[in-house]
């Protein structure tokens, strides 16, 4: 993490990962843990050469560190099993990157999984993530989607009253459906409004005006199985105070529910913690989020002479969001005097929404030129058909040239999960790097992969 604004203008090295501390977080850093430049001032990552991988693989690609995302799912566990006296579990909020291998890295370090979608379930599945660490969210799931976690034996996170009156209908006699509710919890948090969750005027949750006729629903529907309550207020979240508010609301719910019967025996705070993308950002460490958790509802149970119930985070952005950088060739440059400098690379929204959607900031380095001192401010901008397609408005580079490897960093969030086809712009290849070795974990689509599913009418054949 950049110590000072100020030592950016040195050189693409100040962007890399100082490491001054025992165990570092990797959400407190620009690059993966692993970044370094080798003896040939090139930006290496999991002992990886970038513009080699690049040679290799081609750009857009989506370098995912290993090593640094298997730290932060230790860390997560490590902080719980330390501040938390009572029993567990840390699932991913696999939203934020969700494929085969993504999913089965978190499995292999004891996480559970949290799934929006029957696509995000099923990829868990083939991942061999245990249906029993696995949580559904959605606002809106299908009637197929619900048979699908309940033929999976997941638990399904309720949003609202028509999804809880189709759970009774299709749970059977004599296997319960087991499920969460989800609460909005009317905590306000200094976030983008797009990805504030926690507010009362929220599209996910049960409002909490409703949470009596909700309780004493469920409590008359024994082939419900309600295990827990879940809230989640936000995502990109730097402040502590917000979430620990959320414990003492979430334990006063718990002693709610218990006045209608119901044993309510796991609470789910959400996720949230922010991690950096400028060298400005400055969020707190996994281990410092996760002891205001924890104390919090210690607090609180013990306030209200509760048992300590099973406690479940759900970090999605925070878990792999430093660990993957998205690396394109630099094409052309269109400099216009005394306003501006647009550096054109070989991807941009089809790859990254985040900028043109929630007017996201970034920062990048060129990655075969790491020695050479940053002069001069850019806007990197993406080859789609789009004014607004501007990767980054203000990057501080080296003198670039086409054919030169920028990299942006933390894009392992809602990166390769928001990608899309713009403009008819196949989606990129992902690799994934360890200890000198890259394993190809996604494959660059192709033209026929764009045609495959179109249909053309035989009516419409003669004019092939």
């Amino acid at each position: 993490m950049v110590s000072t604004p100020a030592q950016a203008v040195a050189s693409g090295r100040q962007y890399l990962p100082a490491f001054t501390i025992d165990n570092p977080s990797p959400n407190q850093y620009l690059l993966p843990l692993t970044a370094q430049v080798n003896g040939q001032e090139h930006l290496e990552i999991g002992g990886c050469d970038v513009p080699a991988l690049v040679q290799r693989f081609g750009t857009p690609l989506y370098i995912l560190d290993e090593a640094t995302l298997r730290a932060a799912c230790r860390q997560y566990r490590q902080a719980f099993q330390t501040h938390y006296p009572g029993e567990s579990l840390v699932i991913y909020a696999s939203k934020a990157w969700n494929c085969l291998a993504v999913c089965a890295i978190v499995a292999s370090e004891g996480l559970g999984i949290d799934v929006v979608s029957g696509g995000e379930l099923y990829t868990a599945l083939q991942a061999g993530m245990p249906p029993e660490t696995m949580y559904f969210h959605g606002n809106n799931k299908s009637v197929e989607e619900l048979h699908l976690a309940i033929d999976a034996g997941c638990t399904i996170v309720v949003d609202n009253w028509l999804e809880l009156k189709a759970l009774t209908e299709m749970a059977s006699g004599d296997r319960p459906v087991q499920i969460m509710l989800r609460l909005t919890p009317g905590i306000e948090c200094h976030t983008h409004e797009y990805i504030r969750t926690g507010h009362l005027d929220s599209k996910f949750g049960f409002d909490p005006d409703q949470l009596d006729r909700v309780f004493q629903f469920v409590s008359q529907h024994p082939q419900l199985d309600c295990i827990g309550l879940h809230a989640h207020i936000g995502s990109q979240i730097f402040e502590l105070q917000a979430h620990q508010d959320l414990t003492g609301v979430m334990v006063q719910w718990l002693s709610q529910a218990a006045q209608y019967g119901l044993s309510i025996r796991e609470l789910d705070i959400g996720g949230g913690l922010g991690i950096c993308y400028t060298e400005a950002d400055d969020p707190p460490s996994i281990e410092a989020w996760v002891q205001v958790i924890c104390e919090g509802i210690v607090q609180a149970c013990r306030e209200h002479q509760l048992a300590l119930p099973k406690l479940i985070a759900e970090p999605g952005r925070s878990l792999i969001g430093s660990a993957c950088v998205t690396a394109y060739t630099v094409g052309s440059q269109k400099v216009i005097p005394d306003l501006r400098t647009y550096v054109t690379v070989d991807g941009g929204m089809s790859d990254n929404p985040r900028p043109i959607t929630y007017q996201s900031v970034y920062r990048a380095v060129i990655a075969n030129q790491m020695a050479k001192p940053l002069t001069e401010t850019v806007a990197v901008a993406g080859k789609h058909c789009e004014s607004g397609d501007i990767v980054i408005k203000q990057a501080l580079l080296p003198k670039t040239e086409s054919g030169d490897v920028l990299v942006v960093m933390a894009t392992g969030a809602y990166n390769y999960s928001m990608a899309s086809n713009y403009n008819r712009l196949p989606r990129p290849a992902a690799v994934l790097v360890h200890a000198g070795e890259a394993s190809l974990i996604v494959q660059r689509e192709t033209y026929q992969d764009l045609i495959r599913q179109d249909c053309l009418p035989e009516r419409l054949l003669h004019n092939r």
